[in-house]
């Protein structure tokens, strides 16, 4: 068998990737327009010839890492995320972006699917929805939210010898019930 047809056969439904181009060098925040086109058109390339049903997401941190003057943000955020549709991605993602007007006028100038990060004071599902976003992750929020709960619970053993913040996990019974619907969904497919 041939190498693609192997790595056909073993992808099964939904296959996705987040394809990122901060650098993480605050020198330079973002990997070269040039190059991360190059990186858009092999992944998509390769996902054609292998035929895996390959959503890409490409996404800028412009708006997450502040880049650039406030003022050319959401035009260089434009001219990045064109360019990611125009070489073959198929949603387009802005963390950091939580302001709903420009959320809407980015959907509207893009005409492609949009994704946003949702944090705690971004719109709410039905206001991203009515702007036309597409997609929404919630990223490493839930967690990190789980960690907050950690530290809560950590920190009054610690200070107080008491541990009411266990009250927030679910029962055993709830997790119980949890995984076995997983497992009765998984066993009908």
């Amino acid at each position: 068998m041939q190498p693609a047809l192997r790595a056909a056969s073993f992808f099964r439904g939904a296959v996705g990737l987040n394809l990122e181009d901060a650098t993480g060098d605050a020198e330079r925040p973002l990997v070269d327009l040039p190059l991360q086109l190059e990186k858009i058109r092999a992944v998509r390339e390769k996902a054609e010839e292998w035929g895996v049903p390959l959503v890409l997401n490409a996404r800028t941190d412009v708006y997450l890492l502040q880049v650039g003057d406030r003022a050319k943000r959401y035009d260089e955020t434009v001219r990045r995320l064109r360019a990611f549709r125009d070489a073959g991605a198929d949603c387009v993602f802005v963390p950091g972006l939580r302001d709903a007007p420009t959320i809407g006028r980015l959907v509207a100038d893009l005409a492609c699917p949009v994704n946003i990060l949702a944090v705690p004071d971004s719109p709410s599902v039905v206001e991203l929805t009515a702007l036309g976003v597409r997609r929404i992750s919630l990223g490493s929020g839930p967690m990190r939210a789980a960690l907050g709960l950690l530290r809560r619970l950590a920190h009054e053993l610690k200070t107080h010898g008491t541990y009411s913040a266990l009250a927030e996990a679910p029962s055993y019974a709830e997790i119980n019930q949890l995984m076995s619907s997983k497992r009765r969904a998984k066993s009908q497919n």
